[in-house]
């Protein structure tokens, strides 16, 4: 895998998200027991290269749970209301009951319109 300089002495692999990569169908048929999905981060091993992101809305300590369970890495967000409080679901609930509208606001920034 490639190196790339990142400062003063410093270097980083090249990693590549889903907007950089594509699938293509090949030529050959693959045998599903020939193929590995497993991945490593530092000494930790993983068979399912799933990794949920650490957002309230994503992830769950029950679907994290169950992520890994079946071999990938499900995160929590240390300052979300899942870890903050011992039952998050009435501030869930009530957050799903706002009003979008109560969360926009006018901003300076281009491309943005104001509430109606």
């Amino acid at each position: 895998m490639a190196e790339v300089e990142i400062g003063l002495g410093k270097s980083a692999r090249r990693a590549y998200g889903l907007g950089d990569i594509s699938l293509v169908p090949s030529r050959r048929t693959r045998d599903p027991e020939d193929i590995d999905l497993s991945w490593e981060i530092d000494a930790f091993s993983f068979d399912l290269p799933i990794m949920a992101a650490a957002m309230d809305s994503v992830v769950s300590p029950t679907s994290a749970v169950s992520i890994g369970q079946l071999g990938g890495v499900g995160v929590l967000a240390l300052e979300g209301l899942w870890t903050r409080f011992d039952d998050p679901e009435p501030l869930l609930a009530e957050i799903a009951g706002l009003d979008v509208r109560t969360f926009v606001c006018n901003s300076s920034t281009p491309n943005q319109s104001s509430p109606s």
